[in-house]
């Protein structure tokens, strides 16, 4: 499991990209893990080495009881830095990810190459008491719902479950420990006489629909930083980095590309690192990382071609939706017999918007086209992947 002490505190953590590229490191949102940062993982890491991480006591970072403050978190991403022996790197941040790397660039001007903060505020003390006693009461699921409703805007909310879901599931999943210690940093910061004193290039990125975080926020924060940006995507609500991914990923490639001069790969096809970011969003990170380290000398040639045509060319295809792609996938699985990878497919299916229902009824096809039997066992199969989650 990719741990690293940082700060005196444990981060988990995700480094994907070529390995003398140019760093950007990605700073979550409170009540999110480092997953939200998939689309822009997948988007730059054929050029960019992409540091992605939990913010303490969140996601699989270690839980400390304890106050901090937005600038120990921007101290958490600087002892993250320093152990991987990154000395600079690009940082962007969305919400509270957004706050810590305001104080990041006012913090380690002389390690920020840029700065580019979504959907964030420099102050924002209100009601951070209330959420914080609240879910150490009565857990997080009594403010879900709450919170996703500002995530998203309600249309993309309806008609994208199969975002939404994961979200939402990693988000009951916190340690309302964590969460509420992250809602006292919140609360204690006033990151605006220090914005003054960030140097770096910044581009501002905001949610034209954000009623945590309005445009107006943003505006307050480009007035204080010297010759920063701001763009405001439509249709976005809190989380523009996955409700307007392509938006937010083109706006952030222009930008870390005019600074550092990298270009897209024009090879024809598609990179390792690609294709690893694909791999890791599918499968989680834990699992490609333990595939990769026991890989050794001998298999290593043989994940890497899996990794570019499996995972790069195939499921990098947008022409088919993942939905479709993991029900595709496990059908074959159940015709060919082949149980472990149907158990690997299981839970990524329903990350990919496959609901249990429509899972069974995959399975029930499957009985007609390839035999009873075959069915039987992978009926059983799904019961032991998903013991604790189906009758």
């Amino acid at each position: 499991m990719p741990l690293i002490s940082a700060n005196g505190v444990d981060l988990f953590y995700d480094l994907t990209g070529p390995e003398r590229a140019p760093v950007v490191a990605f700073s979550n949102s409170i009540g999110t893990t480092l997953e939200m940062w998939d689309a822009q993982a997948r988007a730059l890491s054929n050029r960019y080495r992409c540091l992605r991480y939990d913010t303490r006591g969140h996601g699989r970072s270690q839980v400390r009881d304890q106050p901090v403050t937005i600038e120990g978190l921007a101290d958490d991403l600087a002892g993250l830095l320093d152990a991987l022996g990154v000395e600079r790197a690009h940082i962007a941040g969305l919400s509270l990810g957004g706050m810590t790397a305001q104080a990041f660039g006012a913090r380690h001007p002389e390690r920020a190459l840029s700065l580019t903060l979504m959907a964030t505020a420099a102050y924002l003390p209100h009601g951070w008491d209330e959420r914080a006693a609240t879910v150490r009461a009565h857990g997080m699921g009594a403010i879900v719902d709450a919170v996703l409703a500002r995530w998203f805007t309600p249309e993309f909310a309806a008609g994208n479950p199969e975002v939404v879901a994961p979200m939402r599931e990693r988000f009951l999943a916190l340690d309302p420990r964590g969460y509420a210690v992250c809602c006292g940093a919140i609360r204690d910061m006033d990151l605006r006489p220090s914005n003054a004193a960030i140097r770096a290039p910044t581009l501002l990125i905001a949610g034209a629909d954000d009623p945590a975080t309005p445009v107006s926020m943003l505006e307050d924060i480009r007035s204080r930083i010297p010759q920063a940006e701001l763009v405001v995507l439509p249709r976005a609500a809190h989380i523009p980095a996955i409700e307007q991914a392509e938006r937010t990923n083109r706006q952030l490639a222009a930008f870390l590309d005019e600074l550092s001069g990298a270009q897209p790969s024009r090879s024809g096809g598609v990179s390792f690192e690609a294709g690893l970011a694909n791999r890791k969003s599918v499968l989680g990170v834990e699992h490609v990382e333990r595939s990769l380290q026991n890989a050794g000398a001998f298999a290593m040639p043989w994940q890497d071609f899996i990794t570019r045509t499996a995972w790069g060319e195939i499921w990098g295809d947008p022409t088919l939706p993942r939905k479709v792609r993991s029900c595709v996938t496990l059908a074959m699985m159940v015709a060919l017999h082949r149980e472990e990878e149907f158990k690997l497919h299981v839970r990524p299916a329903l990350r990919n918007g496959v609901t249990v229902e429509e899972l069974r009824a995959l399975l029930m096809q499957t009985a007609i086209y390839a035999g009873v039997p075959a069915t039987n066992a992978a009926f059983r199969w799904v019961k032991e992947t998903l013991s604790d989650e189906i009758d």
